[in-house]
C-alpha cells in the first residue's frame, strides 16, 4: 500500500513538473512571437556595441624590426612564436633600422604596425599619433677596435678615430647613437667615418677595412656575436659613461664584469663600463587594445627573465620617455594582465574582456529594452482585443443604423471572421479577463443577430452595449 502511494505521489509530482516546464516553454514562445521587435532592438544595441563601439582583434599585425640578423630580428620571432601560440600572426617587417621604423610608424606606411624603437629617437612631433607601451631592454653603445692597429686601454679617444670607423647607415639606431655621441665630444665628422649597415660594418670589421666599429645590438645579435667571437675584437670602456648618462638622460650605465664575455680568452681583461639604451615598443595609437595586452604580455614572457644586462623581472617597465603612455600599458603596469588571459585563450578571454567592459554603458541602453518588454507584449495584446472591439462596434453600427435582413448571412460572415481574429490570439494569463470578455461580446452580438432575425428595426434589449 505504502509503495503504491509512493508511485502514485511520484507520478503526481513528475506530471507537475513535466506540465509547469512545457507551460513555461509555450508561455516564452508566445513571449518571443509577441516581443520579437522588441528582442531584435535589444540584439542590434549589443552588436553594435560589441562590433563597433569596440571591434575584434585584427587577426594580422606588422611588427618593424629593422634590419636582418640583428637583435630585433632575434627578439621579433620569439614575439610571433608567442602571437602564434594566441591565434595572431605577428609578420616582421625588415627596415633600415630604428630611425626608419619611427618614420614608418609616423607615416602610417604599414597599417596595424607596431616597431622596436631604441630610446633617444623620438621627438615630441612624433606623439601626436603614435604611443609606448614601455621598455624591454638594454641595448648597449659597443665601440669596438681591433687589437692589431691599437693599443689597449688607449686613453685618447681620438687615436680611435684616426683611422677608418663604421658609424651604421643613415636611419639606424648604430648611426644615430654614434652621432649623439660624437656631438656631446664637440666632433661633427670625420673623413674616417663610414657609413654602412650594421652587417656590411662587422664583416668590414673583421676584414680588416675599417679599424673601429661602433655597433648597437643586444647580446642575442649575430651581427654581436660574430664581432665578439673575433679574437682580434677588443671592447673600448666608456671612463665618462656616468657623464654621458647626465647629459643624454636616455643613457643608462651597464657593467660587463672582466671575462664575462669569455673566460677563456679573459674577455674583457678589465672590468668594462658601456652606456646603453632601452628598448621600446612603440604602436599606432589606434592599435587595438587587446594586440597592446598581446604586446605587453609577450614582453613580459620574453624580455622579463634575467639576461646579461637586466635582472629577472627588470622588463617590461615604463622609463623615460617623450611619447605618452598607452592607456592599456598603463594598466598592464598597475594591475597586470587580464585575470582571464592565464587561465584562457586569448581570443575567448578578450571576447569575455571586451563584452564586460561594454555591460555598464550598455545596460543603460538595454535596461529600458528589456524592462518594457512584458509591458511592450501587454500592449501588443491589448490593442489587437481593442482592434477586434472596434470592428465589433462597426458591425453593431451597421446593425442599427442600416440593418438589412437580406444581409443577414453576410452579418454572420462579418462575425464569424471576428471570431477567427479572437481565437488566434496568444493571450497572456494576466489578460485572461479581457480575452473571455471579448469572446462573451461575440457570443452576445451572434445571439443579437439571430433574435432579430426576423425584425425590420433591431433594438438592443436593456443591459446590451450600445
Amino acid at each position: 500500500m505504502a509503495m503504491s502511494n509512493f508511485k502514485d505521489d511520484a507520478r503526481e509530482l513528475w506530471s507537475a513538473l513535466y506540465d509547469t516546464a512545457l507551460d513555461e516553454i509555450r508561455s516564452m514562445q508566445s513571449f518571443v512571437r509577441d516581443a520579437w521587435p522588441m528582442l531584435l532592438l535589444l540584439l542590434v544595441i549589443v552588436s553594435v556595441g560589441i562590433w563597433f563601439i569596440r571591434p575584434a582583434p585584427p587577426r594580422h599585425v606588422k611588427l618593424d624590426v629593422g634590419s636582418k640578423s640583428g637583435s630585433y630580428e632575434q627578439m621579433g620571432k620569439k614575439y610571433a612564436e608567442f602571437f602564434a601560440k594566441n591565434g595572431i600572426t605577428l609578420e616582421l617587417v625588415y627596415t633600415a633600422g630604428s630611425a626608419d621604423n619611427i618614420e614608418r610608424l609616423r607615416k602610417q606606411i604599414d597599417p596595424l604596425q607596431a616597431a622596436f624603437v631604441q630610446g633617444g629617437l623620438m621627438h615630441r612631433s612624433d606623439a601626436a599619433e603614435l604611443v609606448s607601451l614601455g621598455s624591454i631592454d638594454f641595448e648597449p653603445l659597443w665601440f669596438f677596435y681591433r687589437a692589431d692597429r691599437f693599443k689597449d686601454n688607449d686613453p685618447d679617444d681620438s687615436h680611435y678615430l684616426s683611422q677608418p670607423v663604421a658609424i651604421g647607415r643613415p636611419g639606424s639606431g648604430t648611426y644615430a647613437q654614434a652621432i649623439h655621441l660624437m656631438t656631446i665630444n664637440g666632433i661633427a665628422d670625420s673623413p674616417n667615418f663610414r657609413q654602412m649597415s650594421n652587417t656590411e660594418g662587422v664583416e668590414a670589421f673583421r676584414r680588416g677595412d675599417v679599424s673601429a666599429l661602433f655597433l648597437v645590438e643586444g647580446m642575442e645579435s649575430e651581427n654581436l656575436q660574430a664581432v665578439l667571437a673575433d679574437p682580434i675584437t677588443r671592447v673600448r670602456s666608456f671612463r665618462r659613461a656616468a657623464a654621458y648618462t647626465k647629459h643624454l638622460p636616455f643613457y643608462h650605465e651597464v657593467h660587463i664584469p672582466e671575462a664575462a664575455l669569455n673566460l677563456k680568452r679573459d674577455f674583457p681583461a678589465q672590468n668594462t663600463t658601456l652606456v646603453a639604451t632601452t628598448t621600446s615598443i612603440v604602436v599606432d595609437k589606434n592599435m587595438h587594445p587587446a594586440i597592446q595586452m598581446l604586446f605587453l604580455e609577450a614582453a613580459r614572457r620574453v624580455n622579463g627573465q634575467r639576461s646579461f644586462f637586466a635582472r629577472h623581472g627588470e622588463f617590461p617597465v615604463y622609463k623615460e620617455s617623450v611619447l605618452p603612455e598607452s592607456e592599456v600599458a598603463k594598466r598592464f603596469y598597475a594591475k597586470g594582465t587580464p585575470f582571464l588571459m592565464d587561465y584562457l585563450p586569448f581570443w575567448l578571454a578578450e571576447f569575455i574582456d571586451r563584452v564586460f567592459l561594454l555591460c555598464v554603458p550598455l545596460f543603460a541602453f538595454a535596461y529600458p529594452v528589456i524592462k518594457s518588454m512584458p509591458t511592450f507584449r501587454l500592449a501588443r495584446v491589448r490593442k489587437r482585443i481593442n482592434e477586434i472591439y472596434g470592428s465589433l462596434k462597426f458591425l453593431e453600427q451597421d446593425l442599427l443604423s442600416r440593418y438589412d435582413p437580406e444581409l443577414r448571412a453576410d452579418y454572420v460572415r462579418r462575425l464569424d471572421e471576428i471570431e477567427q481574429s479572437s481565437l488566434a490570439l496568444k493571450v497572456p494569463k494576466s489578460m485572461g479577463s479581457d480575452y473571455y470578455s471579448l469572446r462573451s461580446t461575440i457570443d452576445f452580438m451572434r445571439s443579437w443577430i439571430q433574435r432579430i432575425g426576423g425584425t425590420s428595426t433591431p433594438k438592443p434589449h436593456a443591459g446590451e452595449v450600445a
